[in-house]
């Protein structure tokens, strides 16, 4: 699946994943290949990304939104 994650300045990562560990208001959340179409706030936390080589990538935010349709990731943070 392919993530895009950019900020106000700049984007912080855009290629393909497998798993993304994300923290919404109501707790933690993870997607995975072929998850069902989601719209969430972000909170303040960490964004975990494991990518298609197992490489693990993390980046902290202050805050965001989460769109996920047909195994695209879009992620707007603070």
């Amino acid at each position: 699946m392919r993530i895009n994650i950019i900020t106000p300045d700049k984007t912080l990562y855009n290629g393909e994943i497998k798993l993304a560990k994300l923290i919404g208001l109501d707790g933690s959340f993870e997607v995975l290949t072929n998850h069902a179409p989601l719209i969430s706030v972000l909170a303040k936390g960490k964004i975990e990304l494991v990518d298609v080589e197992d490489k693990t990538f993390s980046f902290e935010i202050n805050g965001g939104l989460i769109e996920v349709v047909n195994n695209n990731i879009q992620i707007l943070a603070q």
